[in-house]
């Protein structure tokens, strides 16, 4: 009984390990293929196209996060003038009126 279960799983080990050594192999062939024609030319081309992609993104992710947004000088410059008004109203004559 256990000898004819051992049987049985190696066997199914065995097919198993078989069809992933075949789609192993068609994987690979694929990758040969497609890469064929590539030479170092093509291969400096692509590494440059990435990098300006990578760059334009990380651009992108900033604006989207707004750390390269004009809205932010323009808040901070809103809220100097605001506190440079209410310091302004609190003093007359050099003279602190209030708190």
């Amino acid at each position: 009984m256990i000898t004819n279960f051992a049987l049985i799983l190696s066997f199914l080990v065995a097919i198993t390990s078989f069809f992933l050594c075949i789609h192993a192999h068609v994987r690979i062939t694929k990758i040969l293929n497609a890469t064929k024609d590539l030479d170092w030319s093509a291969l400096s081309n692509i590494t440059g196209d990435l990098a300006t992609l990578k760059k334009t993104i990380q651009t992108l992710n900033n604006r989207l996060n707004g750390m390269h947004s004009p809205r932010v000088a323009d808040e901070e410059i809103t809220r100097y003038l605001a506190n440079k008004q209410v310091a302004a109203q609190q003093q007359q004559n050099g003279k602190i009126i209030g708190g």
